[in-house]
This record gives C-alpha cells, structure tokens and sequence, in this order.
C-alpha cells in the first residue's frame, strides 16, 4: 500500500513538473523577441576641404551654433517630451582617416539601445565589426560596416552626460 501512494505521489509530481515547465516555455515562446534597433540619427559626418570655413558658412548662412566640432541639434524625445535628445554634425578634412576602411565621404551616427546586445545580434548575422565597443561618460561607440562598404558609428548615448560637457566646452546647440 505504502509503495502504491508513493508510485501515485511521485507520477503525480512528475506530472504537475512537466506541466508547469511546458506552461513556461510555452508562455516564453509566445512573447515577441524585441529586436534590438537604431532609435535615431546621433550624427551626420562627412568630408570637406576646409571644416573652419564650412562651419563659418553654415553659421552665418544658416544658423547653425557652430562649434570645432560642428554642430549639435538639440531636441525632444517622443516618448517622453521632458527628455532632451542631441544630434551631431560635424565637418570633417577631406584627407581624414576616420572613416577607413569605408571610401565614401560621409559616415552617419546611429543612436541605438543597449548596444552590447546589438554587437552580439549583428555578430551573429555576420556584420562586420570594426572595432570594440568603447565606453565614455557621454555615451558608448562601435563601429561596423554595411553591406556596401559604409562604416557607419553606433551610439548607445547618455544624453545627460551630453548636454555637461557640451556646457562645459561653451557650446549652444542649435534648436
């Protein structure tokens, strides 16, 4: 009798466990994977002959606060208006070496979430990587190619961090 309740207790069990692990699994694999993506433009570089008259012109012509570095535009997330968001643009020599191993004379600075998740997701579909990942108060910054040869930069930003040094540097976003 003993053995015959244990029997029944152990199948019992055995039973309620795999349901339970079925229910998990199948509970997981019913949520959508978020994939990891590019949520803005964190920059547009690209060659000049002359960077110090570029940024004077687009100055005086139109209005951008100029900076050595360029320019930032400043503006409001979407999802939550209270929050500031930056936009670089800089000039750069036509001579840089910045933007080898690409040929082209732009490169664009995509703002992206969690990028150390992103890295791995692109190693995986074989994107190549240029270099690591590299971390700074302002932000973190990898760099990769796409499939025709653009290096394009990939910013995971903290935009707080932004917006001291920009002050601390005297420079005014453009709005």
């Amino acid at each position: 009798m003993k053995k015959t309740i244990l029997l029944i207790l152990a199948l019992a069990t055995s039973f309620c466990f795999g349901f339970s692990l079925k229910t998990i699994i199948s509970k997981q694999s019913d949520e959508p994977v978020k994939m990891k993506k590019v949520t803005g433009i964190g920059g547009i570089f690209f060659k000049c002959k002359d960077p110090n008259i570029l940024r004077e012109w687009y100055k005086t012509n139109l209005g951008l606060n100029t900076n050595q570095y360029g320019a930032v535009f400043e503006w409001r997330q979407g999802a939550d208006t209270t929050k500031k968001g930056f936009t670089q643009w800089s000039p750069f020599n036509e001579k840089t070496k910045y933007f080898e191993p690409s040929t082209k004379d732009f490169m664009i600075n995509y703002r992206v979430d969690d990028i150390e998740a992103l890295v791995a997701d692109l190693k995986i579909n074989g994107v190549v990587i240029l270099d690591t990942i590299e971390t700074y108060d302002y932000g973190k910054f990898v760099h990769i190619l796409d499939i025709e040869g653009n290096k394009l930069e990939l910013w995971e930003p903290n935009d707080i961090e932004y917006e001291r040094l920009g002050k601390q540097l005297g420079s005014k976003t453009t709005k």
